[in-house]
């Protein structure tokens, strides 16, 4: 039954106050006190632009915005790459793929902060497992301060990243390549497009939609990531994993400039935004083309 009118209204009046209250407003209220000097949620005195020309001649936040976009791009290359071979072959082997569908889910039920700790442990030079591994095969040269070395402590955590959510991205992979019509595989194979090829060409077109949901997805929560940049460094060593999350945490509770923090805050929101509309809006194009 179509419901219109006063009735539709008052169903979608509760969710609206909600979202009034929680998104809304809280946007508004922070735009606003990034145009100030308030030093808490509440108060200061009018600024101006002063916060936004501090936030673009703090060379903190070019370094937390370079490593926030490597990050990113690492981390959205890397494990959709992984996601979509593994969908590919849970896809062909049909025995084992209700079994370990379930368990790709895993690591993504996990919170960060366990995650955080136990990947801290599993990197620590002293007695961590993956450098007692290292030294039992004999590859001392391999062995590192993973999360205390600048050059490798931000891509330490993209690998956490990474191993947390290429599960989940397969799975969506898989539930495209289930929604496939068999006869189009069936068909691609009489005329000869297997392996590479039929991946190439057939696979990959259909497999547009959940493309454009991995992707977004990946490129929405990378550029945000903070939980584990807190926890395992908190930004260290050197500023080696800084990230703009971590910059608005540390500038707004740890500097007391709540004011400058908001201003980082909508910067970062409007950065999300863009991003995430303009590769959102290229991939459904590519969808509509396919």
């Amino acid at each position: 039954m179509l419901i219109r009118g006063r009735n539709a209204a008052l169903l979608i009046l509760p969710a609206a106050l909600l979202f009034a209250a929680f998104v809304l407003y809280p946007l508004i209220r922070g735009v606003e006190l990034s145009f100030t000097d308030a030093v808490g949620p509440s108060g200061g005195n009018f600024v101006g632009l002063a916060n936004y020309i501090q936030m673009f001649k703090d060379p903190t936040i070019a370094r937390a915005l370079i490593n926030t976009f490597v990050y990113t791009i690492v981390v959205v290359v890397v494990q959709n790459t992984i996601a979509l071979f593994v969908a590919y072959w849970l896809h062909k082997l049909q025995l084992v793929r209700n079994f370990v569908r379930a368990g790709l889910l895993l690591p993504s039920m996990m919170a960060f902060v366990a995650v955080g700790y136990l990947w801290s442990f599993i990197y620590s030079p002293l007695g961590g497992p993956l450098d007692l591994v290292m030294d039992a095969l004999g590859l001392h040269s391999l062995e590192q301060v993973w999360l205390g070395d600048p050059n490798t402590a931000l891509m330490s955590i993209a690998f956490v990243y990474i191993w947390m959510y290429t599960g989940y991205a397969a799975t969506i992979f898989l539930a495209n390549y289930l929604a496939i019509d068999p006869s189009l595989m069936e068909a691609a194979q009489l005329d000869g497009a297997r392996g590479w090829k039929r991946f190439w060409n057939i696979d990959w077109a259909l497999l547009a939609p959940s493309l454009t949901i991995n992707i977004t997805l990946s490129v929405i929560g990378s550029l945000r990531v903070f939980d584990l940049p807190f926890i395992m460094t908190q930004g260290g060593p050197d500023g080696a994993t800084q990230t703009l999350s971590l910059s608005i945490y540390q500038a707004s509770f740890s500097s007391f400039q709540f004011a400058y923090g908001t201003t980082l805050a909508v910067a970062l929101l409007l950065l999300t935004v863009i991003v995430g509309v303009t590769q959102a809006t290229l991939l459904r194009r590519r969808e509509v083309n396919v």
